[in-house]
């Protein structure tokens, strides 16, 4: 996994939680539920990256 593929995954995981607070905070539940998606979304490129190294190692 490249660096910067890491970068980027973390940071789509914590806009994902930062759009997760907000949806909370101002009771927004379609930004809730987009925030969740973006760190789903996040969680599975990590997981395919993963998944590349174990192939390459």
């Amino acid at each position: 996994m490249g660096i910067d593929d890491k970068f980027d995954n973390a940071k789509d995981e914590k806009l994902g939680q930062a759009k997760e607070a907000v949806g909370k905070a101002t009771d927004d539940q379609g930004l809730e539920a987009e925030g969740k998606g973006d760190q789903m979304g996040a969680n599975l490129k990590q997981a395919g990256e993963k998944i590349k190294d174990a192939f390459k190692g």
